[in-house]
């Protein structure tokens, strides 16, 4: 009992020192553990330290790059706003020189539809309208002793003269003194009160303005060997047809004679006969148509080939000095009664009138045209 009791102690010594190495060796690896997980925490924290830092290297360069788009976004608003302005400023000078260019199209067009006018009007004054009548031509044969050469054409000189004019309207009076002098004073009077049968007129009168006129010279060369041939249907070859119009303008039964030459153009229809004497062309010209043999019998047109030239183109205008005209003379009488009254007026020298050679009144309503001669006053 006394051995049992002396060991427990020691017993108990060694249970509680193995409990400690236990502890320790638990503390030990506990203390591994941590430090294991200490290294991993400060690998984090370096990791998550380097990628801080690399994002705030990149936030950095975003900022940069923000402020460097910010700066280039304000260039570019200022170079949009100084081009808009550009724009609109350059649109302005457009519209207004735009309205500028419109301005001057209706002045030029205002200014172009005068000046038509004014020509228009010029033409007017210039042309002339006249009924030529149409007048008989008798060929004849030349003479051996005029003329030994029968290639020379029939030469002729027209000469056309227009006579002044002017349109005589209703309720005026032209009157053609026999003096220049009784036109004169006339003309220098600021009424004249014309005694009628009940009443008296009082008018005014004016000198002429006439119509401007014109002269020239026709010369005209009439061939006598060669005839212009027209209407002259396509029907054969150009070979075959000038060979066919040969043979037609031969025959003497025909009225024909011996061809010279023979011009044809299909185109126009048209060809020119040159006989070999003079006097065929002319007899068949007066005729107008003749019989041609094609396919069959045609009758084509046929007329002289002449030539002419405008020579000697003149335009004057004038103002009669024997001639006045007389306005607003009001139908108080008829036509024949006014007329005497106004010549027993004009012709008293009391009145400072004279002789007067002609005198014509136009009742209001109508209308006359007075031709004037070069010598005299108007007809």
């Amino acid at each position: 009992m006394a051995d049992v009791c002396k060991n427990n102690p020691i017993n108990g010594k060694m249970v509680g020192g193995l409990e400690e190495d236990n502890q320790l060796v638990d503390a030990k690896k506990e203390l591994e553990i941590w430090k294991a997980k200490v290294e991993k925490a400060d690998d984090v924290k370096a990791r998550l330290t380097l990628e801080k830092l690399e994002e705030d290297e990149a936030k950095t360069k975003a900022q940069q790059e923000m402020f460097a788009c910010v700066k280039n976004q304000q260039e570019c608003q200022k170079e949009f706003t100084e081009s808009m302005k550009a724009v609109q400023d350059d649109i302005l000078k457009l519209g207004k020189h735009k309205q500028f260019l419109l301005d001057k199209l209706k002045r030029c067009q205002a200014e172009l539809e005068a000046k038509k006018t004014k020509s228009t009007k010029l033409k007017q004054k210039f042309k002339i309208y006249a009924q030529i009548p149409d007048t008989e031509v008798k060929f004849t044969c030349q003479n051996k002793e005029e003329s030994d050469d029968n290639n020379q054409p029939i030469r002729e000189v027209f000469s056309i003269s227009q006579c002044p004019t002017v349109l005589l309207q209703g309720g005026q009076a032209l009157i053609t003194f026999e003096e220049e002098k009784v036109a004169s004073q006339i003309l220098k009077i600021a009424k004249c009160s014309v005694s009628c049968e009940h009443t008296s007129l009082d008018v005014k009168a004016k000198r002429i303005t006439m119509d401007p006129a014109v002269k020239f010279e026709i010369h005209l060369s009439v061939f006598t060997k060669e005839l212009m041939v027209s209407n002259v249907p396509p029907s054969v070859p150009e070979e075959r047809m000038r060979d066919r119009l040969e043979i037609s303008f031969s025959r003497p039964s025909r009225g024909g004679g011996e061809v010279e030459r023979v011009e044809y153009d299909k185109d126009t229809g048209t060809g020119q006969i040159t006989f070999l004497h003079p006097g065929v062309a002319e007899g068949l010209a007066l005729r107008g148509r003749y019989r041609v043999d094609l396919d069959s019998e045609v009758n084509v047109q046929v007329g002289p080939i002449y030539k002419y030239q405008l020579r000697k183109f003149e335009t004057f205008c004038g103002t009669p000095k024997r001639t006045i005209i007389i306005n607003d003379i009001e139908n108080v009488e008829d036509e024949e009664d006014l007329q005497d009254h106004l010549e027993i007026h004009f012709q008293k020298p009391n009145n400072y009138g004279g002789e007067i050679e002609s005198i014509k009144y136009i009742s209001r309503g109508k209308a006359l045209r007075a031709f004037f001669c070069e010598d005299t006053g108007c007809q």
